[in-house]
């Protein structure tokens, strides 16, 4: 991944780190700075664990150097994404550490169900509905993120509008969904025309940018509920993990995961990403080493006990 961001870097450096020029870079290992963005900020957790075990000196701070290069390519990467997802992993690490993450994902899913029943009572997501012609592609991006703050930014608009076409969906089709690879195919009638943007044509034939969402939408309620309860079984199993583990190593390791898991799920909150050969591999990767790391833990205890 170093090698892909000391490229990028470089090819990008040759724009003056213009904000539009970040798509220019990313050929031919990323589609777009999205994916980039997503695979490189899950991976700090990884580097920062390597720095932790890594005890030469003269390797360590080589391995400072990397991070720090990573850091960089992650600021230049222009994703706000990632950047909400870096500030969600430190969160993660604090609520591992202090044992709460159960309570805050609790509160998390309370909050969104809340605000969910709120705007789609007396149809107040309507007053999300942006203005057609000053929702535009900001080619600075300070003014992008000016206009985000706004809702005035085009790529947020275009979420919303697919939020509100895909919600649709679901009530039409709560327990079945619509099958697999379908939101592209069927989503145009459910939308609301006050939120169409310059760009609801989907000339890429992207899907509903919420990953959570689109299961729903594909697979239904039991589906989403399935997969949901399966995300939060691993994220709390890190949190075990971390403080029954008596040995460091792995308990560093089940705190990593536990982090880069976190990030995974603001990342698609907003996002496609679980079955991109990307962040996907990286998810199952992570739930298979959590279910190895409590094979561990139960081979730890046992020789504890005896």
């Amino acid at each position: 991944m170093l090698l892909m961001v000391v490229q990028a870097l470089i090819r990008h450096a040759f724009y003056g780190f213009d904000f539009v020029a970040i798509k220019k870079t990313m050929g031919p290992f990323f589609r777009n700075h999205v994916n980039y963005s997503a695979m490189l900020v899950c991976l700090l957790p990884i580097g920062l664990l390597i720095h932790q075990f890594t005890h030469p000196l003269r390797t360590k701070k080589l391995i400072e150097i990397g991070l720090g290069i990573a850091f960089i390519g992650l600021f230049f990467a222009y994703s706000r994404g990632a950047w909400l997802a870096l500030i969600i992993g430190m969160m993660a690490y604090w609520f591992i550490k202090k044992n709460i993450l159960g309570k805050t994902i609790l509160i998390g899913m309370i909050t969104i169900f809340i605000a969910f029943v709120a705007l789609i009572n007396n149809n107040r997501f309507m007053r999300l509905a942006p203005e057609h012609d000053q929702t535009i592609f900001h080619e600075n991006f300070s003014e992008h993120l000016n206009a985000t703050i706004g809702l005035k930014d085009i790529s947020n608009a275009e979420r919303i509008h697919r939020w509100v076409a895909g919600v649709r969906m679901v009530a039409e089709k709560p327990w079945t969904g619509f099958g697999a690879n379908s939101f592209y195919n069927n989503y145009q009638p459910y939308t609301a025309a006050p939120f169409k943007t310059w760009v609801s044509n989907n000339p890429e034939n992207s899907t509903v940018h919420n990953y959570f969402l689109l299961i729903a939408i594909e697979q239904g309620i039991p589906a989403l509920l399935l997969f949901t309860g399966f995300f939060i079984y691993l994220l709390l199993l890190s949190q075990q993990l971390y403080h029954q583990f008596q040995n460091n190593y792995y308990r560093a390791i089940s705190l990593g995961l536990g982090i880069m898991l976190l990030m995974i799920a603001s990342l698609n909150f907003t996002s496609d990403l679980i079955e991109t050969d990307k962040i996907g591999g990286l998810f199952w990767l992570a739930a298979g080493i959590l279910i190895s790391l409590k094979h561990h833990q139960q081979i730890e205890k046992e020789a504890l006990a005896g």
